[in-house]
């Protein structure tokens, strides 16, 4: 487990990350989303021990790391693996080699290396590509090198640091599969430092959005989407905005139960008497919740209170379109390298 309390980083005056209270549980996935410039590289590198929180605790299985020092700092930083946007690789070494790296740097023995080397290419379905250099892998493989030398002095925590940012689609998939297989099958928690809403969808449990340095929303994925109409929530599952389309008035339906009847479109056409055009869709499972965020239109001569009441007793919520999230993710992607 991880868990960050009263996290605050200034530069001189300049106060970068403002209070930051952040927890995530064993065998866990935590995404932290926000736009460009919200403070997400500077929490990461709070995360992994790079940089020295001003103020404020960061504990692992309930030891505060962030006031250690020396001798007590490098061993701490062996809790948390960190997987970067480019796999930071060494040229020269083999994949093999850069797994090995930091087993060598900790002391650890030679025929010890080579078991746990083994057993991590293995892991990431890598020991083909054993004695290749980083300039011979495509981006998805670099990346699974990059998580399998994270693994290699078996941390609590794993910082994924827009590890797939700029992978081509198959690559991507490729990458959270991998980071779903190793909450699942070894228990390890991890935090995604991310500007996708895919991703999160794909693989995370709770959700965090930061914003100018501080957390201004939080939760369990599907219930900040069942729960919220906030930016957070519309960014999750984005939909057409306000307006009209041909005479018929925009409305935004999201899921607010778990337990919506799939025949709902029908039966609230028939309670309202008229023909509902369904604009745009998306329902998705996250954490194994249905949830759904749907663009529809309606004549305009329909009453708001009427229409809300209608969706509300099939387990919807309804409301006229709002006004497009604007600036929520901006982090443009690196180019696309083949996959895997």
């Amino acid at each position: 487990m991880i868990e960050i309390a009263g996290l605050t980083k200034a530069y001189g005056a300049a106060t970068v990350l403002e209070g930051i209270d952040l927890r995530v549980d064993d065998a866990r996935i935590a995404a932290v989303v926000g736009p460009s410039g919200a403070g997400k590289s500077t929490l990461a590198r709070c995360i992994n021990l790079l940089e020295r929180p001003t103020s404020g605790s960061i504990r692992v299985g309930g030891r505060d790391l962030a006031g250690l020092s020396g001798r007590e700092l490098q061993r701490a930083r062996r809790q948390i693996g960190t997987v970067f946007q480019s796999a930071n690789l060494l040229r020269r070494l083999t994949a093999a080699q850069n797994i090995a790296l930091p087993m060598r740097n900790a002391g650890v023995g030679d025929a010890e290396i080579r078991a746990r080397v083994g057993e991590l290419l293995d892991r990431v379905d890598m020991l083909h590509r054993a004695n290749h250099y980083p300039a011979q892998l495509s981006g998805g493989q670099r990346q699974r090198i990059g998580i399998a030398r994270s693994l290699a002095l078996q941390p609590a925590v794993l910082l994924s640091d827009e590890a797939t940012s700029g992978l081509d689609p198959d690559a991507t998939r490729a990458i959270l599969g991998l980071l779903t297989e190793l909450r699942d099958d070894l228990g390890v928690t991890i935090v995604v430092i991310t500007h996708e809403m895919d991703v999160v969808r794909s693989i995370a449990d709770h959700v965090a959005h930061l914003d100018q340095g501080r957390i201004v929303e939080q939760g369990a994925v599907a219930d900040v989407v069942l729960r919220s109409d906030s930016a957070l929530s519309r960014a999750l599952l984005p939909l057409p905005s306000a307006g009209t389309v041909d005479g018929l008035r925009v409305w935004t339906v999201r899921y607010d139960s778990p337990h919506v009847s799939p025949l709902w479109l029908s039966l609230a056409s028939s309670a309202l008497g008229v023909d509902i055009a369904l604009l745009a869709a998306s329902v998705e499972d996250a954490s194994s919740t249905t949830v759904g965020r749907l663009a529809i239109a309606l004549p305009p001569h329909l009453d708001d209170i009427r229409v809300a009441e209608v969706f509300t007793n099939l387990g919807l919520r309804a409301a006229p379109a709002p006004a497009p999230v604007v600036g929520f993710v901006g982090v443009p992607g690196r180019r696309a390298e083949p996959a895997a």
